[in-house]
This record gives C-alpha cells, sequence and structure tokens, in this order.
C-alpha cells in the first residue's frame, strides 16, 4: 500500500496505519487547526507519538476539542469512525457531553484527570450500550508550554467489569449455597491451612471457635493433635484428595471444656490454579456420630447375647455385661450388685473397672453418696451429669467423686415391689448421658437380667427333666404328624389352585381355537363341495371367511404370548406424547361422541425404548375397556403421561426396579372395580364382560407386554367412581432414532437380482417362500436346517438378506445362526420368521439393528414387502 502521507510531504505521518492516511485527506481548513502543511511542530509531534502507539489514544485541541485519534481509538469507536475524526468532542460524543465539558475544562487549565472503570452510556454502534473504561486525561502543551488540548488514553474495560460483576455474583451464590449446606464445609488457603470460610455445619462441628484467619494448628490445636493436620499436609503436597468414613474428632473446644467425641465422614480435596498447582483445600462432610455410635452399640449388644448364651453362673454373666458396656461407653466404671432394701446397702462381688480406677466390691452405704436411692426404690433410672449440680448427690460430691463417679447411671431391679439389685455406670468425668446412652444401659441391663434368670431357671428345669423329656417326646411325635398332615393339606391345595388355572386356561384356549376351527373347517367343507359341483362363483367369498379365522387365530396366539411374555418385541425409543397424539383421533372415533376424551401430556416428557405398535395396541385395548365400563352412560376419558422417579421405597410398592419412568395412565369415570376383580384383572380368560363380548386376553396381553419392557402395570379403582390403569415404562437415555425411508409399495422386478437365503424345516413353507420370491426377481438359496444354512453363509456366495425361522433343528436356531453369520458379515440382514419365539432364541425378546421379525400365519405379499423393505433400507 502506498504511503500517501509521504507523497504529500507529511513525513510526520509515515508509519501511522489507515488513520493517518485519514488524516492527511481530511481538510482541516474547516477546523480553527487549519491546513495540516502549516500545523505547529508540537501538534505534528503529539500526533506523530499517537499513531505509533497500540493503546487507544484521542487528542482534543483547542476549546472545541477537535479530535486526532490513531487506529485503536477507531475500533473503540465503533461505527462513528471516520465522521469523529476531525469533529469537535461535543457533537461527536453528544451523549457524554457534560462530561466531556469537564475533561476539557480541567485539561485547558493544566490538570490531569484519571479514571477507572468509568461507567459511560455511548452510541457507538447506533444504539445506546453501556460501557466500562479506564480513562486518563493529561493536557498537550504548545511551544510556550500553555495548555492548548486534552490527550486521552482510553482503555475499554468492559468484558472484565461484567466478568468481575459474574464472578462476585457467582460467589455469592456459592457463599449462599456453602451457607446453607446441611453438610460442615470450609475453605483452606496455603500450605499451612488458614482458614478462608467456614460454613455453620461447620461451626458446630468444632465447637464454635473463631477460626476465620487463622491456620488449622492455631485454631484447632485438638485436630492437630489428632493428626488431621499431617492429613493436610500429604493432600496438599500430593495433590490426591483424601476421603474417610467414620473418622473419630475429640473435640475439645478449650481447656477446660469437656471432651466430646465424634465422628465423620469426609474429604480433603485440593483446590489448584489454573497452571495446575494446589493453592489451598476444600473440606466437605457430615457428622455420623449417631450413626457410628448406634452402631457400635448394636455389635456391642451382639457381642453381650453370644458372650452371656454360654454362661451358666450369674456372677460371670454379670461380669462380662458390665465389661461390654464400659468398653463400648468408654467410662470408668460398670457393676451389678444387690441391694439390702432395709439396710439401704449394695454388695458388689465384682465389677470392671478402666485402668487406674478402684473397684468397688464389698459393701456400700449408699445413703452416704445421696438420696438417689430413694428414686431406685420407686423404679426409677437415675441418670445424674455431675454430682456437684444435682441436688440429689450435691451433699456428697466429693465422696462420690473420690470413687470415680463425678457422673452415674444407676438401673433399679424391682421383684415383687422391693428393690434387689442395681446395675451401675460411673464415670469420673463430666458426662450428659445421651438419650442413646440410656437406652443402651437399660437395654443391657435387661439382657443380662434375662440371661441370670436363664441360668436360675435352668437348675429348676433340670429337676423335672426326665418328666418333660417323655412329655416332649409325646408331644413331637404328634407335631410331627400333625405337621405332615397340614403340608399334605397344603400341598393338595397348591395342585389345585394350579390345576384349576390350567383348567381355566386351557378351557379359554379350547373354546376359542374350537369357534376358529369350526370356522376353518365349515368354510373348507363348503368350499369343497362347491368345487366338486363346479360352483366357483362364491369360491373367493369362503376363502375369505376361512383365512379371517386364521387371522383370528393369529391374533389369539400373540395375546397369549403377550400374556406369557414370550412375544418378541421390536423395541426402539418412543416419544409416548407424539405416540399418543397420533392415535387421539382414532380413540376418539373409537370412544363415540358421547365420550369426553382429554389428553394431559407431561412437558418434558422423557423417552422409553419400547415396541410402538405393541404399544399402541394396548392403549387402544384400555381405552375400549374404558368405553365399556363407562356405557350406556356418557363419562370423561382422561391419558395421561409424566416424568416418574421411584427410590426404593416407592419401587417396592409398584414391583419394579428403582429408577426413572415414563408413566401413562388412562383414567375412566365408568363403574369401577371390586377389590377381588383387581386381584383377578390380569389373569387370561378372566373377564366380566357378558359372553361373546370378551376374550379375556385383553388386559393379560398388556400385562405381559409391560412386563417383557422392563415395566409394570397397576390398577387404581373404586367401585362407582371410575378406574385408572397406569403404565410404567423405564425411561430411555438417548435420542430418537429418524424415521425410516418409505418403500415403494409394489415389489416388481429386481433389476440387480439380490441374493436371498431362506431357511426353513417345513418342506410346504420352504417351497411357497422361495417360489415367491424368485417370482419377485430374487436369486434364492435355500437350507433345511440351521447347519446347512451356516454352511452357506460361511462360504464366499453372495447373501444379501437371510430368512429364517427361529426354531430350527440340528442344534442351531435361527438367532444362533444369524449371530455366527454376522461374525464374518457384519452387516447382514435377518428377517426372523416364526409362530412362537424363546426369548433365549432372540436375544431375550429384543432385536439388533438390521434385524425384524416376521409372525406365522402371515400374508406371503407381507413376506415379499418386508424383504423389499429391509434390502433397500441402509
Amino acid at each position: 500500500m502506498r504511503d500517501h502521507s509521504l507523497e504529500e510531504g507529511l513525513p510526520f505521518l509515515t508509519g501511522g496505519g489507515q488513520v493517518a492516511a485519514l488524516i492527511a485527506a481530511f481538510d482541516w481548513r474547516r477546523t480553527h487547526l487549519g491546513p495540516i502543511e502549516q500545523w505547529p511542530p508540537y501538534l505534528k509531534s503529539a500526533t506523530s507519538l499517537m499513531l505509533r502507539s497500540n493503546v487507544p489514544i484521542v487528542m482534543l485541541w483547542g476549546e472545541a476539542g477537535v479530535m486526532i485519534y490513531n487506529d485503536a481509538y477507531s475500533v473503540f469507536a465503533g461505527r462513528r469512525h471516520p465522521r469523529l475524526l476531525g469533529s469537535n468532542v461535543r457533537e461527536g460524543w453528544s451523549e457524554v457531553a457534560d462530561f466531556n465539558d469537564n475533561v476539557m475544562k480541567v485539561g485547558l487549565s493544566g490538570g490531569t484527570l484519571s479514571y477507572q472503570d468509568q461507567e459511560l452510556t455511548l452510541h457507538r454502534d447506533g444504539h445506546p450500550e453501556t460501557v466500562w473504561m479506564n480513562l486518563d486525561y493529561s493536557p498537550l502543551l504548545d511551544a510556550s508550554g500553555k495548555p492548548v488540548g486534552v490527550m486521552a488514553l482510553v482503555v475499554e474495560t468492559t468484558a472484565k467489569v461484567l466478568l468481575e460483576r459474574r464472578l462476585d455474583n457467582e460467589r455469592k451464590r456459592f457463599a449462599q449455597v456453602f451457607e446453607q449446606a446441611p453438610s460442615f464445609m470450609a475453605m483452606l488457603q496455603g500450605p499451612s491451612h488458614r482458614f478462608e470460610l467456614v460454613n455453620p455445619g461447620y461451626q458446630r462441628l468444632i465447637g464454635h471457635r473463631e477460626v476465620l484467619g487463622r491456620t488449622v494448628a492455631e485454631a484447632l490445636p485438638d485436630a492437630a493433635a489428632q493428626g488431621y493436620c499431617a492429613l493436610l499436609d500429604q493432600v496438599y503436597r500430593g495433590g490426591e484428595a483424601y476421603a474417610a468414613t467414620g473418622a473419630r474428632y475429640a473435640v475439645q473446644a478449650h481447656a477446660d471444656a469437656p471432651v466430646i467425641e465424634r465422628y465423620v465422614d469426609f474429604v480433603y480435596q485440593p483446590i489448584r490454579d489454573t497452571s495446575g498447582e494446589v493453592t489451598g483445600i476444600f473440606v466437605e462432610g457430615v457428622e455420623v456420630t449417631g450413626r457410628v455410635l448406634a452402631e457400635r452399640r448394636r455389635e456391642a449388644l451382639v457381642r453381650l447375647s453370644d458372650k452371656v448364651r454360654g454362661l451358666d453362673d450369674p456372677a460371670e454373666i454379670g461380669f462380662e455385661a458390665a465389661r461390654i458396656l464400659g468398653e463400648t461407653l468408654e467410662v470408668s466404671r460398670v457393676g451389678y450388685g444387690t441391694i439390702d432394701p432395709e439396710a439401704e446397702t449394695l454388695q458388689v462381688v465384682r465389677d470392671w473397672n478402666a485402668p487406674g480406677v478402684e473397684s468397688l466390691a464389698g459393701v456400700l452405704h449408699l445413703r452416704e453418696y445421696g438420696s438417689f436411692i430413694e428414686n431406685l426404690k420407686a423404679n426409677e433410672f437415675v441418670s445424674i451429669s455431675d454430682v456437684r449440680t444435682d441436688t440429689r448427690t450435691a451433699v456428697a460430691a466429693s465422696a462420690l467423686e473420690a470413687r470415680h463417679a463425678r457422673s452415674f447411671v444407676n438401673v433399679p431391679v424391682v421383684e415383687q415391689g422391693r428393690l434387689v439389685a442395681v446395675l451401675y455406670v460411673n464415670h469420673g468425668a463430666v458426662r450428659d448421658w445421651s438419650p442413646e446412652d440410656k437406652a443402651f444401659v437399660r437395654e443391657a441391663a435387661e439382657r443380662t437380667r434375662t440371661a441370670a434368670e436363664r441360668v436360675r431357671s435352668t437348675a429348676a428345669l433340670r429337676q423335672s427333666e426326665a418328666r418333660l423329656r417323655e412329655a416332649n417326646e409325646s408331644l413331637e411325635a404328634k407335631v410331627e404328624a400333625r405337621t405332615r398332615e397340614l403340608m399334605e393339606v397344603e400341598e393338595r391345595f397348591r395342585q389345585s389352585q394350579k390345576m384349576e388355572a390350567i383348567g381355566q386356561l386351557t378351557g379359554g384356549i379350547a373354546h376359542d381355537f374350537n369357534n376358529l376351527l369350526g370356522a376353518m373347517s365349515a368354510s373348507m367343507q363348503v368350499l369343497e363341495r362347491r368345487l366338486a359341483s363346479g360352483k366357483t362363483d362364491t369360491a373367493a367369498r369362503y376363502i375369505g371367511m376361512a383365512q379371517d379365522s386364521v387371522r383370528r387365530a393369529a391374533a389369539l396366539t400373540q395375546r397369549l404370548l403377550a400374556f406369557s411374555r414370550r412375544q418378541t418385541l421390536d423395541p426402539k425409543p418412543t416419544d409416548v406424547n407424539r405416540l399418543i397424539g397420533g392415535l387421539e383421533d382414532m380413540i376418539r372415533r373409537t370412544m363415540g361422541p358421547s365420550f369426553e376424551v382429554e389428553v394431559v401430556g407431561a412437558g418434558g416428557l422423557w423417552l422409553t425404548r419400547v415396541d410402538a405398535s405393541q404399544l399402541e395396541n394396548a392403549v387402544l385395548n384400555l381405552c375400549i375397556n374404558a368405553r365399556d365400563a363407562m356405557a350406556p352412560n356418557s363419562g370423561r376419558l382422561t391419558i395421561e403421561t409424566a416424568n416418574k422417579w421411584f427410590d426404593a421405597r416407592a419401587a417396592s410398592e409398584r414391583d419394579i426396579t428403582p429408577g426413572q419412568y415414563v408413566s401413562l395412565c388412562i383414567t375412566d369415570t365408568g363403574t369401577g372395580m371390586s377389590a377381588d376383580v383387581i386381584a383377578r384383572a390380569f389373569d387370561p380368560f378372566f373377564t366380566t364382560k357378558p359372553i361373546g363380548q370378551g376374550t379375556g386376553l385383553g388386559l393379560s396381553m398388556v400385562y405381559g407386554f409391560v412386563r417383557q419392557s422392563g415395566g409394570q402395570v397397576r390398577v387404581y379403582s373404586e367401585l362407582g367412581r371410575g378406574t385408572t390403569m397406569c403404565l410404567y415404562l423405564p425411561r430411555y437415555v438417548g435420542e430418537l432414532e429418524p424415521e425410516p425411508s418409505e418403500v415403494a409399495a409394489s415389489a416388481g422386478q429386481r433389476a440387480d437380482s439380490e441374493v436371498v437365503l431362506v431357511i426353513e424345516d417345513e418342506a410346504t413353507i420352504r417351497a411357497l417362500i422361495c417360489e415367491e420370491l424368485q417370482e419377485k426377481g430374487y436369486r434364492v438359496l435355500a437350507a433345511a436346517d440351521g447347519r446347512e444354512g451356516l454352511q452357506l453363509l460361511e462360504s464366499s456366495r453372495r447373501v444379501d438378506l437371510v430368512v429364517t425361522d427361529v426354531g430350527l433343528p440340528g442344534g442351531l436356531n435361527g438367532r444362533q445362526v444369524a449371530d455366527a453369520a454376522r461374525v464374518t458379515r457384519p452387516r447382514l440382514k435377518v428377517l426372523f420368521i416364526t409362530g412362537y419365539a424363546e426369548n433365549a432364541a432372540v436375544g431375550n425378546g429384543l432385536l439388533e439393528p438390521g434385524m425384524q421379525m416376521l409372525t406365522k400365519p402371515f400374508n406371503i405379499d407381507a413376506l415379499a414387502d418386508k424383504v423389499q423393505a429391509m434390502i433397500e433400507s441402509p
């Protein structure tokens, strides 16, 4: 690019960028600066320095503030550039005229101004926008040192300010979450682990000590003494998080405060800066003292029961109970002694004592230690946290403290209204006995007493052992005989129920299939007679009757397979709202004008992976049932979808696995169901409809399909109020599959003669399929069993599609053949044909991509269309 300024004799503009060329071309005679060739040296020098700066700079000359700026400032000016060049600052930035008036006033008087993150509203691109800038103004001097203009350094900080505000808002939100979190949290900075933030939960944990700004070692010497500072050092140096479960933390808020034992689950998570260096540690956790102590007490009670079970000496039982109690509660002493109510003495044979604590073995006069014996005589549990402050022991506090009993618990044993014994728990320091502590002591005392009673009663039992043995033997024989009798009755009842269910199932199947076979037989017989007599004009009618019976038999078979959860499904990601929307017109026509239909689709409904056609059949079946339940009156049918998340308890109530589900509920205002009808609603061939108006397989089919799809069906009904049938289908996390492209309706003749392998053990069916496909222009290979078909697939012969029966003889079924073939032909397309598909044969009822299913009996044209559609699919 040629430097026009040099050509025009303006060397001070050389290297000044694009704006320098504009300055050279501008008619400065319109301003008080005059022709550029006549500018004074100070003006040229200032302009030259400004143009070479990468910082946005604008010079405001004279009282009017004529603007001259550089390339960087032109970017800042936006669409106002280049018309700002040579204009007066007041008119050029009219929206901030008052601000610039002050700038000119201060600058021309020799003063300077500086602003950090100054907020202004500018119209740089034709609309107002709020911007922030760092602005520095200084006077421009002429040759005599007089201020004749102002130089402005303009650095836009809008992005920085907005980022800081966003970060500040984030910090405030974080602080709010931090403050309200149910767990305890703290932020530690630096290698010395100085507290930067703590939330109320952490303050409760440490005893509400002042810790902010202090290191962990300074603020929490109790934690440091227990090794927690060493753990923090390890995390800071190594950069690896540390997690602990049930860790003990003995809290002592100050030197004179009691030690409180707490247990916590926590994590030390290192905090890194942008370079990856560890700069601090985030502490988060929950106090689990209740859980740990409860588990410890539970285990102690189990140990107590196991220990005393094998003992036969009451004194030994008492000592073992005392030992387990003392070790679990971490107290000074535990014992069991007998009471002389008249003398008010406690006699102790043996007790358990912590190291350094003396035994109370011998006889103690309880009155010497206070008046709490009155509570014991009244069969009252005695719990004293500090003998100095309790009115029952204050006068004898020094005597109790001398016996390591600053606090204690006593459990009375009262028989026939008399105090006979006491279980005592002593501790040498102040202790607030929690409700859990007291319950634990009571339970241990009860188990100890029960074990002692067992030992005492054993001796009495031995005296009558011989007599009882004979009675027991007689009783055992009677019980054994009675048990056998009851088991035989139970087995006969179970067998009766089984036979009744089988009878009901087979009876229903026999009834429906006899009707269908009768219709087929009658049609074929009439057709045979008419053909024998040469009458063919009505042949098509009787053939149609027979085919209709075949279709109905196939439908009945599918219902039975659905009920037994053995039907083959083709599940795909499905939007249930879209499916219901596609069915809505059909449902309204099916219900009729006298019924109101309302569809309530949940927004943001999850996807589910299901066989869409089977789900449509299920919905229509339920809607028809609802219509019949409301007939002959009018009513309302409501179809509603929703997202459901079931925890363990809710899932257990519905007999499904916990997790996320899509619910589809159909509600009617019909007659409702009784509890007995609900209990049998899904039984095969059970129906409340009149004879001839229902097979009793509709709900069985719905139930079987939903269960096979991993879901559940639940009925909610009230007599006279209506019924709700809810289908719960597992959520699918993923995207909808694209709709398959439509295939031409007519197969026609094949141009490139694709090869189809037909594997079918039934010769008649195999021959018919081969003939039909050959007629459509396909080259056909045939095999009678799985092994023969697999040999063809393992050869080098071309095969575009396999049509195979699922159940094949010879040890290999259709699915096994397909899976073996896909090892070497991974994109091989497979069409399964079957009348009964075992789940194992088709992969637990689910088909892989490139596999489809056609159920026997099928229309031969439908087979040809399916073959063409699969071959032409990508």
